[in-house]
């Protein structure tokens, strides 16, 4: 964490975007040297990145969704590992902008704008969670997961177990780990990421977005941070499905705007051309430049859903309404099918702009469509188009995972009249 935050949204902008230069500059090299980007990352973070979305009275820039997202897609195109290694952080700044509980929402957005970085620990190794399953640990919320949560004889908490695809937490200052506790209930806590029981293993073998740091994270009686508790109730979770798809489509339409940029490239400085070409030149041939304009409109196809869906969820928010946190889940869900379809065309058609020569490693080309076919099987799109045609037909709407049993704050009427503190 740091001391030398940026005063302003717009000297932030600045540093942000000169940090992603330096990302856009290596990251073909990055890519083929399996080099992860820790000290760039860090940059961001002191160039007051994680702070977007955090509410003014907070000491963040409180930007829009459709904000957040546009710089998403930007520091997409400078390395498509940026957004993702981000994606758990900015999950967890939303769900403390609508958190119930007052003090764990200061504590902890006042930490992000002094430069703290969240780190994500959610998904485990099949093997563990089956295992849990077969030992009839039924959790409740959100399914059965084997990493627990125990408390001493003092009252104190501790966090054991192991995780995979926790991208980011490699990078970060503190983890937002979901644990289940001895009751079976589960919940995210938050625990130090830099902690001696925390280890982060370097086994993420994906074919695409390599420095992610989305492998194994082990925790060995790690113990839960002062305020630990984050996200208990469905308030502080509505609308989160959608977003963290919505990161996946800003970063596909960076990936986007890459192709088109390098494609175009390629094509002015090309010095040969084919046998079969209709002119001397590539740069003048009828069938290269047709290949250009196609990726341009993949392109647009992209930066247009994603406006679209962006400005869907901050809708939802405004109004509140769960209608609306609905539309915006299925139209999130069209754009995830269009513009993945869109981004992994126009990383394929690319190759045929140029020629053999864009097929070497020294091209980097290709880390185009293996890290846009890795993000597109991250929250797998095959079944979006039913959930989609399930609504438009039958009139049913789907159903939010990440709060599904979740309680609600209205449950906590119970706890007041008991005597027991009701934070507001």
């Amino acid at each position: 964490m740091t001391t030398t935050q940026p005063a302003t949204l717009e000297e932030a902008l600045i540093r942000i975007r000169a940090i992603l230069s330096e990302f856009a500059a290596g990251a073909g090299d990055r890519d083929v040297n399996s080099e992860h980007p820790d000290a760039l990352i860090q940059d961001l973070a002191d160039a007051g990145f994680g702070r977007l979305r955090v509410p003014t009275e907070f000491d963040g820039f409180d930007v829009d969704l459709p904000t957040l997202f546009a710089l998403l897609a930007e520091a997409g195109e400078a390395d498509s590992n940026i957004p993702q290694i981000w994606r758990g952080h900015f999950t967890t700044v939303e769900i403390l902008r609508l958190e119930f509980d007052a003090e764990v929402r200061s504590h902890w957005l006042r930490a992000v704008s002094r430069g703290a970085v969240f780190g994500n620990a959610q998904s485990e190794p099949s093997t563990l969670v089956a295992a849990a399953v077969a030992e009839g640990a039924a959790n409740r919320g959100w399914g059965a997961i084997a990493t627990r949560v125990r408390t001493d004889e003092n009252g104190r908490r501790f966090v054991s177990g192991t995780k995979f695809y926790s991208t980011g937490a490699r990078f970060a200052d503190y983890i937002r780990a979901a644990v289940v506790d001895a009751a079976g209930d589960r919940g995210f806590v938050v625990i130090p990421a830099r902690h001696p029981g925390v280890t982060h293993v370097d086994d993420w073998d994906g074919i695409g977005q390599r420095q992610t740091g989305s492998g194994t994270t082990r925790f060995d009686d790690v113990p839960v941070e002062s305020h630990g508790d984050i996200g208990r109730f469905k308030e502080s979770l509505r609308g989160l499905d959608s977003f963290v798809q919505i990161v996946h489509l800003a970063n596909l339409t960076g990936i986007a705007r890459s192709i088109v940029a390098e494609t175009t490239a390629i094509v002015r400085d090309r010095t040969r051309t084919s046998l079969h070409a209709t002119t001397q030149q590539a740069r003048a041939d009828p069938e290269v430049l047709g290949v250009i304009g196609r990726l341009e409109s993949r392109r647009l196809t992209a930066e247009t859903l994603l406006l679209h869906a962006a400005e869907r969820l901050e809708a939802a928010h405004r109004s509140g309404a769960e209608s609306d946190y609905t539309r915006a889940y299925l139209d999130t869900s069209a754009a995830q099918v269009a513009i993945i379809e869109a981004v992994l065309d126009a990383a394929t058609s690319a190759f045929d702009a140029g020629g053999s020569s864009v097929v070497r490693n020294s091209a980097h080309l290709d880390r185009h469509w293996r890290n846009a076919r890795t993000l597109a099987s991250h929250n797998p799109v095959v079944y979006k188009p039913r959930v989609i045609g399930d609504f438009l037909v039958n009139g049913i709407a789907p159903l939010p995972g990440y709060y599904r049993d979740r309680p609600s704050v209205t449950d906590l009427s119970s706890e007041s009249d008991t005597g027991e503190r009701v934070t507001q």
